[in-house]
């Protein structure tokens, strides 16, 4: 079994973080593979209802601009 936790806290060694840790050590020790993943470590952003995506016959159909 894999168990991933995910930090959406800015702070990877913060109280959120050492509460995925522990978690995740609970885990593993009852035979798990874990992983934990810091949000802040990726660059992204939420969707901005612009609406290109959905506009057929155009080059951004299905695909954020």
């Amino acid at each position: 079994m894999k168990i991933i936790a995910i930090n959406g806290s800015t702070r990877k060694e913060g109280n959120t973080a050492r509460m995925c840790q522990e978690f995740l050590r609970g885990a593993e020790a009852a035979g798990a593979d874990t992983e934990i993943v810091h949000l802040y470590d990726f660059c992204y952003t939420g969707c901005k209802s612009c609406f290109a995506c959905k506009r057929t016959g155009s080059s951004t159909y299905g695909h954020c601009v």
